[in-house]
Protein backbone atom coordinates (compact mmCIF):
# COMPACT_ATOMS: atom_id res chain seq x y z
CA UNK A 1 0.00 0.00 0.00
CA UNK A 2 1.57 3.49 -1.28
CA UNK A 3 -1.12 5.38 1.30
CA UNK A 4 -2.31 4.55 4.83
CA UNK A 5 -4.29 6.80 6.71
CA UNK A 6 -4.14 5.51 10.79
CA UNK A 7 -7.16 6.68 12.61
CA UNK A 8 -7.34 6.83 16.53
CA UNK A 9 -11.08 7.67 17.49
CA UNK A 10 -11.74 8.93 21.01
CA UNK A 11 -13.93 10.35 22.95
CA UNK A 12 -12.71 13.54 23.18
CA UNK A 13 -10.78 13.99 20.29
CA UNK A 14 -10.03 12.50 16.36
CA UNK A 15 -6.12 12.25 15.63
CA UNK A 16 -5.29 10.63 11.88
CA UNK A 17 -1.82 10.13 10.83
CA UNK A 18 -1.28 10.19 6.95
CA UNK A 19 1.95 7.47 5.58
CA UNK A 20 2.96 7.76 2.03
CA UNK A 21 5.70 4.76 1.16
CA UNK A 22 6.77 4.68 4.86
CA UNK A 23 7.15 8.59 6.14
CA UNK A 24 4.23 10.16 7.42
CA UNK A 25 3.43 13.40 5.42
CA UNK A 26 0.57 14.77 7.96
CA UNK A 27 -1.00 14.17 11.52
CA UNK A 28 -4.02 16.22 12.94
CA UNK A 29 -5.84 15.66 16.06
CA UNK A 30 -9.49 17.37 15.77
CA UNK A 31 -11.83 18.24 19.07
CA UNK A 32 -14.69 15.92 19.24
CA UNK A 33 -16.69 15.90 22.14
CA UNK A 34 -18.62 12.98 21.84
CA UNK A 35 -20.44 13.40 25.22
CA UNK A 36 -22.19 16.45 22.80
CA UNK A 37 -23.47 14.05 20.55
CA UNK A 38 -22.47 11.77 17.81
CA UNK A 39 -22.95 14.30 15.25
CA UNK A 40 -19.48 15.95 16.46
CA UNK A 41 -17.50 12.83 15.34
CA UNK A 42 -19.18 13.15 12.03
CA UNK A 43 -17.92 16.96 11.81
CA UNK A 44 -14.78 15.84 13.20
CA UNK A 45 -14.27 13.35 10.50
CA UNK A 46 -15.27 16.02 7.60
CA UNK A 47 -12.97 18.32 8.88
CA UNK A 48 -9.56 15.58 9.06
CA UNK A 49 -10.83 14.35 5.39
CA UNK A 50 -10.10 17.54 4.04
CA UNK A 51 -7.59 17.99 5.62
CA UNK A 52 -6.13 14.65 4.46
CA UNK A 53 -7.50 13.14 1.62
CA UNK A 54 -8.19 10.26 1.12
CA UNK A 55 -6.00 6.88 1.49
CA UNK A 56 -5.96 3.51 -0.08
CA UNK A 57 -6.07 1.59 3.44
CA UNK A 58 -7.48 2.62 6.20
CA UNK A 59 -6.44 1.43 9.76
CA UNK A 60 -8.51 2.36 13.23
CA UNK A 61 -8.07 2.09 16.69
CA UNK A 62 -10.08 3.84 19.46
CA UNK A 63 -11.17 4.44 22.89
CA UNK A 64 -14.53 6.32 21.79
CA UNK A 65 -16.53 3.33 22.70
CA UNK A 66 -16.22 4.52 26.67
CA UNK A 67 -17.94 7.49 25.97
CA UNK A 68 -21.46 8.15 27.77
CA UNK A 69 -22.80 8.63 24.33
CA UNK A 70 -23.42 4.90 24.19
CA UNK A 71 -24.87 2.91 26.66
CA UNK A 72 -22.13 0.31 27.18
CA UNK A 73 -18.65 -0.49 25.32
CA UNK A 74 -19.30 -3.51 23.41
CA UNK A 75 -22.31 -1.68 21.79
CA UNK A 76 -20.18 1.48 21.77
CA UNK A 77 -17.02 -0.58 19.74
CA UNK A 78 -20.28 -1.60 17.25
CA UNK A 79 -21.11 2.19 16.62
CA UNK A 80 -17.72 3.52 16.21
CA UNK A 81 -16.70 0.75 13.65
CA UNK A 82 -20.45 1.27 11.63
CA UNK A 83 -19.36 5.35 11.51
CA UNK A 84 -16.11 4.75 10.04
CA UNK A 85 -17.03 1.93 7.75
CA UNK A 86 -19.94 4.97 6.90
CA UNK A 87 -17.31 7.67 6.91
CA UNK A 88 -14.25 5.86 4.93
CA UNK A 89 -16.00 3.76 2.35
CA UNK A 90 -15.32 2.58 0.00
CA UNK A 91 -11.24 2.39 0.82
CA UNK A 92 -10.30 -0.19 2.03
CA UNK A 93 -10.47 -0.50 6.16
CA UNK A 94 -9.48 -2.86 9.18
CA UNK A 95 -9.93 -2.39 12.76
CA UNK A 96 -7.28 -2.70 15.84
CA UNK A 97 -7.07 -5.94 18.15
CA UNK A 98 -4.68 -5.75 20.29
CA UNK A 99 -2.88 -9.10 20.64
CA UNK A 100 -4.94 -10.36 17.36
CA UNK A 101 -3.55 -8.18 15.43
CA UNK A 102 -6.22 -6.08 12.31
CA UNK A 103 -9.33 -7.39 11.47
CA UNK A 104 -11.75 -6.76 8.48
CA UNK A 105 -14.97 -4.88 9.16
CA UNK A 106 -16.72 -8.25 9.33
CA UNK A 107 -15.09 -9.30 12.57
CA UNK A 108 -15.80 -6.56 14.51
CA UNK A 109 -18.73 -7.95 16.74
CA UNK A 110 -16.36 -11.12 17.42
CA UNK A 111 -13.36 -8.64 18.52
CA UNK A 112 -15.17 -6.10 20.17
CA UNK A 113 -13.50 -6.69 23.70
CA UNK A 114 -10.17 -6.67 22.08
CA UNK A 115 -10.65 -3.58 20.11
CA UNK A 116 -12.41 -1.28 22.84
CA UNK A 117 -9.51 0.99 24.20
CA UNK A 118 -6.53 -0.71 22.34
CA UNK A 119 -4.63 2.13 21.13
CA UNK A 120 -2.47 1.89 23.67
CA UNK A 121 -1.34 -1.04 22.85
CA UNK A 122 -0.74 -0.44 19.21
CA UNK A 123 1.82 2.32 20.31
CA UNK A 124 3.16 -0.04 22.81
CA UNK A 125 3.33 -3.06 20.14
CA UNK A 126 5.47 -0.73 17.56
CA UNK A 127 7.52 0.75 20.44
CA UNK A 128 8.28 -3.53 20.91
CA UNK A 129 9.88 -3.29 17.44
CA UNK A 130 12.74 -0.64 18.32
CA UNK A 131 13.82 -1.82 22.31
CA UNK A 132 13.81 -4.95 23.74
CA UNK A 133 12.94 -3.35 27.08
CA UNK A 134 11.33 -0.05 28.07
CA UNK A 135 8.01 1.80 29.17
CA UNK A 136 6.30 3.62 26.81
CA UNK A 137 4.24 6.46 28.41
CA UNK A 138 2.22 8.37 26.19
CA UNK A 139 0.32 11.92 27.94
CA UNK A 140 -2.42 13.43 25.77
CA UNK A 141 -5.12 15.53 27.08
CA UNK A 142 -6.60 13.30 29.75
CA UNK A 143 -4.72 10.33 30.58
CA UNK A 144 -1.37 8.75 30.92
CA UNK A 145 -0.72 5.27 29.35
CA UNK A 146 2.30 3.37 31.19
CA UNK A 147 3.47 0.18 29.30
CA UNK A 148 5.70 -1.90 30.28
CA UNK A 149 7.90 -3.85 27.21
CA UNK A 150 9.93 -6.69 27.89
CA UNK A 151 11.49 -9.23 25.38
CA UNK A 152 10.29 -7.01 22.69
CA UNK A 153 6.81 -7.88 23.70
CA UNK A 154 4.16 -5.60 25.21
CA UNK A 155 4.06 -6.79 29.14
CA UNK A 156 0.66 -5.06 30.54
CA UNK A 157 -0.52 -6.92 33.31
CA UNK A 158 -4.14 -5.22 32.32
CA UNK A 159 -5.91 -4.63 29.24
CA UNK A 160 -9.19 -3.28 29.89
CA UNK A 161 -9.07 0.22 31.20
CA UNK A 162 -10.02 -0.86 34.58
CA UNK A 163 -7.36 -3.75 34.77
CA UNK A 164 -5.27 -0.97 33.61
CA UNK A 165 -6.19 1.56 36.37
CA UNK A 166 -5.46 -0.83 38.80
CA UNK A 167 -2.22 -1.64 37.90
CA UNK A 168 -0.72 1.90 37.57
CA UNK A 169 -0.77 1.20 33.78
CA UNK A 170 -3.60 3.94 33.15
CA UNK A 171 -3.25 7.07 34.84
CA UNK A 172 -5.85 9.91 34.64
CA UNK A 173 -4.16 12.55 34.32
CA UNK A 174 -3.33 14.88 31.07
CA UNK A 175 -2.19 18.20 30.25
CA UNK A 176 -5.37 19.26 28.93
CA UNK A 177 -8.56 18.35 29.88
CA UNK A 178 -7.97 17.34 33.80
CA UNK A 179 -9.46 19.09 36.21
CA UNK A 180 -7.65 20.55 38.88
CA UNK A 181 -10.02 19.60 41.62
CA UNK A 182 -9.46 15.96 41.39
CA UNK A 183 -7.09 14.56 43.48
CA UNK A 184 -6.33 17.23 45.54
CA UNK A 185 -8.02 18.64 49.02
CA UNK A 186 -5.71 21.24 49.94
CA UNK A 187 -3.49 23.34 48.04
CA UNK A 188 -0.54 25.58 49.39
CA UNK A 189 -1.13 29.31 48.63
CA UNK A 190 -0.44 33.02 50.22
CA UNK A 191 1.65 31.07 53.79
CA UNK A 192 -1.63 28.49 53.96
CA UNK A 193 -3.05 25.36 52.67
CA UNK A 194 -6.57 26.61 51.30
CA UNK A 195 -9.17 24.45 50.10
CA UNK A 196 -10.51 24.03 46.44
CA UNK A 197 -13.65 24.75 44.85
CA UNK A 198 -15.09 21.50 44.19
CA UNK A 199 -16.47 23.21 40.64
CA UNK A 200 -14.94 22.69 37.50
CA UNK A 201 -13.19 26.47 36.86
CA UNK A 202 -10.18 25.79 35.62
CA UNK A 203 -8.09 22.63 33.95
CA UNK A 204 -4.59 21.20 33.43
CA UNK A 205 -4.47 23.56 30.08
CA UNK A 206 -4.12 26.76 32.28
CA UNK A 207 -1.68 25.37 34.57
CA UNK A 208 0.74 24.13 31.41
CA UNK A 209 -0.15 27.34 29.17
CA UNK A 210 0.74 29.49 33.03
CA UNK A 211 4.16 27.97 33.38
CA UNK A 212 4.90 28.08 29.45
CA UNK A 213 4.74 24.64 28.90
CA UNK A 214 1.48 23.85 27.14
CA UNK A 215 2.13 22.90 22.97
CA UNK A 216 1.13 24.87 20.48
CA UNK A 217 -1.95 23.33 18.96
CA UNK A 218 -2.39 21.09 22.16
CA UNK A 219 -5.51 21.99 23.46
CA UNK A 220 -8.16 21.80 21.14
CA UNK A 221 -10.95 21.80 23.20
CA UNK A 222 -13.16 24.89 24.96
CA UNK A 223 -11.88 26.40 28.14
CA UNK A 224 -13.91 26.13 31.13
CA UNK A 225 -15.41 29.32 31.38
CA UNK A 226 -15.45 29.43 27.38
CA UNK A 227 -13.15 32.09 27.19
CA UNK A 228 -9.83 32.88 25.46
CA UNK A 229 -6.84 30.58 25.73
CA UNK A 230 -4.40 33.48 26.71
CA UNK A 231 -1.88 33.76 30.17
CA UNK A 232 -4.19 36.31 31.66
CA UNK A 233 -7.39 34.43 31.13
CA UNK A 234 -5.86 30.89 32.40
CA UNK A 235 -4.80 33.09 35.61
CA UNK A 236 -8.05 34.45 36.05
CA UNK A 237 -9.63 30.86 35.76
CA UNK A 238 -6.70 29.35 38.42
CA UNK A 239 -7.46 32.27 40.66
CA UNK A 240 -11.06 31.06 40.71
CA UNK A 241 -10.57 27.83 41.64
CA UNK A 242 -9.19 28.72 45.00
CA UNK A 243 -12.42 31.22 44.93
CA UNK A 244 -10.54 34.21 44.44
CA UNK A 245 -10.38 36.69 41.12
CA UNK A 246 -7.09 37.22 39.37
CA UNK A 247 -6.95 40.68 40.76
CA UNK A 248 -7.10 39.81 44.65
CA UNK A 249 -3.50 38.38 43.71
CA UNK A 250 -0.19 38.91 42.16
CA UNK A 251 1.12 36.99 38.60
CA UNK A 252 4.05 35.21 40.51
CA UNK A 253 1.54 33.69 43.49
CA UNK A 254 -0.38 32.38 40.69
CA UNK A 255 2.82 30.51 38.77
CA UNK A 256 3.76 28.97 42.00
CA UNK A 257 -0.06 28.00 42.19
CA UNK A 258 0.17 26.18 38.99
CA UNK A 259 3.87 24.63 39.77
CA UNK A 260 2.08 22.97 42.72
CA UNK A 261 -0.68 21.75 40.65
CA UNK A 262 1.77 20.22 38.13
CA UNK A 263 4.07 18.89 40.88
CA UNK A 264 1.05 16.79 41.97
CA UNK A 265 0.35 15.60 38.82
CA UNK A 266 3.71 14.54 37.92
CA UNK A 267 3.46 12.88 41.30
CA UNK A 268 0.42 10.79 40.30
CA UNK A 269 2.18 9.94 37.25
CA UNK A 270 5.42 8.93 38.89
CA UNK A 271 3.34 6.85 41.47
CA UNK A 272 1.99 4.88 38.54
CA UNK A 273 5.15 4.38 37.00
CA UNK A 274 6.72 2.62 39.84
CA UNK A 275 3.91 0.29 40.47
CA UNK A 276 4.83 -0.73 36.68
CA UNK A 277 8.55 -1.14 37.23
CA UNK A 278 8.48 -2.61 40.38
CA UNK A 279 6.40 -5.56 38.72
CA UNK A 280 8.16 -5.29 35.19
CA UNK A 281 11.35 -6.51 36.12
CA UNK A 282 13.15 -4.02 33.49
CA UNK A 283 16.97 -3.28 33.65
CA UNK A 284 18.58 -0.03 34.42
CA UNK A 285 19.34 0.67 30.98
CA UNK A 286 15.22 0.61 29.67
CA UNK A 287 14.58 3.76 28.20
CA UNK A 288 11.37 5.70 28.98
CA UNK A 289 9.80 6.35 25.11
CA UNK A 290 7.42 8.97 25.40
CA UNK A 291 4.56 10.29 23.10
CA UNK A 292 1.55 12.68 23.17
CA UNK A 293 1.18 16.13 23.61
CA UNK A 294 2.54 15.53 26.88
CA UNK A 295 5.36 14.41 26.76
CA UNK A 296 7.28 17.12 28.12
CA UNK A 297 6.04 15.86 31.38
CA UNK A 298 7.52 12.32 30.41
CA UNK A 299 11.01 13.69 30.05
CA UNK A 300 10.49 15.20 33.38
CA UNK A 301 8.90 11.61 34.59
CA UNK A 302 12.11 9.59 33.07
CA UNK A 303 14.54 12.53 34.92
CA UNK A 304 13.12 11.20 38.58
CA UNK A 305 13.54 7.72 37.10
CA UNK A 306 16.85 8.03 36.64
CA UNK A 307 16.15 6.62 33.02
CA UNK A 308 17.12 7.95 29.32
CA UNK A 309 14.04 9.15 27.44
CA UNK A 310 13.52 8.60 24.29
CA UNK A 311 10.96 10.60 21.72
CA UNK A 312 8.52 8.25 20.02
CA UNK A 313 8.61 10.82 16.80
CA UNK A 314 12.66 9.86 16.74
CA UNK A 315 11.22 5.96 16.02
CA UNK A 316 9.33 6.72 13.09
CA UNK A 317 10.14 7.96 9.63
CA UNK A 318 8.21 11.60 8.65
CA UNK A 319 8.54 14.93 7.05
CA UNK A 320 10.26 17.20 9.24
CA UNK A 321 7.11 19.79 9.35
CA UNK A 322 4.87 16.36 10.58
CA UNK A 323 7.33 14.72 13.19
CA UNK A 324 5.97 16.42 15.97
CA UNK A 325 2.49 16.22 15.45
CA UNK A 326 2.81 12.31 14.30
CA UNK A 327 4.62 11.92 18.06
CA UNK A 328 1.09 13.85 19.50
CA UNK A 329 -0.91 11.07 17.60
CA UNK A 330 1.23 8.02 18.76
CA UNK A 331 -1.78 5.75 18.54
CA UNK A 332 -2.68 6.62 15.26
CA UNK A 333 0.80 6.38 13.88
CA UNK A 334 1.42 2.97 15.25
CA UNK A 335 -1.47 1.88 13.51
CA UNK A 336 -0.99 3.01 10.38
CA UNK A 337 2.87 1.39 10.44
CA UNK A 338 1.47 -1.40 11.72
CA UNK A 339 -0.98 -2.02 8.65
CA UNK A 340 1.64 -0.99 7.10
Amino acid sequence: MHSIIGWDIGGAHLKAARLENGRFVNAVQIASPLWQGIEELHRAFAEAKALLGPAELNAVTMTAELSDAFPDRIEGVRRVAEIAQGELSPHHLLFYAGPAGLVVPDAVADNAQAIASANWHASAALVARHFSEAVFADIGSTTTDLIPIKGARVVARGYSDAERMAHGELVYAGVVRSFLMAGLTLVPFAGRWVPLMNEWFANASDVYRILGDLPDGADAMLTADGGPKTLEASRVRLARQIGLDAKDTNPWALTLLARYFAEAQLRMITDGAHLVLSHADLGTEAPIVGAGVGRFVVKRLAERLGCAFVDFSDLIEAVPEMRHKAGDCAPASAVALLAA
